[in-house]
C-alpha cells in the first residue's frame, strides 16, 4: 500500500490536517495511507523530515502549509498548487498528481499555479519579495518546499506542494518579530509584549498577521476537508 508523507513546518499548519497532538520531529500516522511530520521552519529542518520519511518508505512527499505572495494579484487564502519549485534551479512537481488534486477542489477556493520559490530566510520587505520574483519568475515563496522537492527528486518519488497565501506582496512580518518565534512557529509572548511596549512592533501588525494566518489555514483545512486526503 502506498503511503504519502506530509511535511509541515508550523504547528498551525499541522492543525489544518488533524486535531491530534503533533510532536516536533516525529512521524505521526494519520491513517493507513497518510503520515505527517512537523519539521519546524527552514530548509534544513524540512530536508531532515523528508529524508526521514523516505527512509520509512513513503511513496510520495507533500509540502503543506503557507506561503508569501510575490505577485500583487495574490491575496491571503489563495491556494498555490505550483507547476515547479525554484531553489537555485527548477525542481519538478508531479503534475498528474497535482492535477488530480486540483480537480477535486471546489470553486470557492482560488487556485493559482506557476512557480513557487524557496527562500533561505523570511522576507520582511516588499522589495525583497519583488527582487525574488524577478530572479525566479515565481508568484509565491516559502522556506521548505525546495528542500522537500530536492529530496523527492533524489529518491525518485513524486512530489507536490500545497501552499496557501498568508501575507500579500505589500505586507510582510517585521524583522523585529523573527527572534520571538519558536521553530514550530509558536510565539514567545513576553518578548512580543516587550516589542509592543517599546513600540518596535504595533499591535495592528500582529492583528494583520493573525488575520492572514486564519484565512490561509481556512483554505488549507478546506483542502483537507474536500479531498478527505484520498488524493494526497
Amino acid at each position: 500500500m502506498s503511503v504519502t508523507g506530509l511535511v509541515v513546518a508550523l504547528r498551525a499548519e499541522a492543525r489544518c490536517v488533524t486535531s491530534l497532538p503533533i510532536p516536533l520531529n516525529k512521524k505521526v500516522e494519520l491513517n493507513a495511507q497518510i503520515v505527517l511530520w512537523l519539521s519546524g521552519m527552514g530548509s534544513k529542518a524540512a530536508q531532515t523530515a523528508a529524508e526521514q520519511l523516505c527512509q520509512q518508505d513513503v511513496s510520495g512527499l507533500v509540502s503543506f502549509g503557507v506561503a508569501g505572495a510575490l505577485d500583487k494579484r495574490l491575496k491571503p487564502g489563495d491556494l498555490i498548487l505550483p507547476d515547479a519549485i525554484y531553489d537555485n534551479k527548477l525542481l519538478p512537481v508531479a503534475l498528474d498528481w497535482r492535477n488530480r488534486l486540483q480537480s477535486k477542489l471546489t470553486s470557492d477556493i482560488t487556485i493559482v499555479n506557476g512557480i513557487l520559490a524557496n527562500s533561505s530566510e523570511i522576507l520582511t520587505t516588499k522589495q525583497s519579495k519583488l527582487d525574488l520574483a524577478v530572479k525566479t519568475g515565481a508568484c509565491a515563496v516559502d522556506m521548505e518546499s525546495g528542500a522537500i522537492a530536492a529530496v523527492a527528486e533524489s529518491a525518485q518519488i513524486p512530489f507536490i506542494a500545497i501552499r496557501a497565501i498568508v501575507d500579500p506582496l505589500d505586507f510582510s512580518p517585521p524583522a523585529a518579530l523573527l527572534s520571538t518565534v519558536n521553530p514550530d512557529g509558536s510565539a514567545n509572548i513576553l518578548p512580543i509584549l516587550k516589542l509592543i511596549l517599546n513600540r518596535s512592533v504595533h499591535i495592528s501588525v500582529l492583528l494583520e498577521m493573525a488575520k492572514g494566518m486564519r484565512v490561509a489555514c481556512k483554505t488549507l483545512s478546506r483542502v483537507i476537508q474536500v479531498t478527505k486526503t484520498n488524493v494526497l
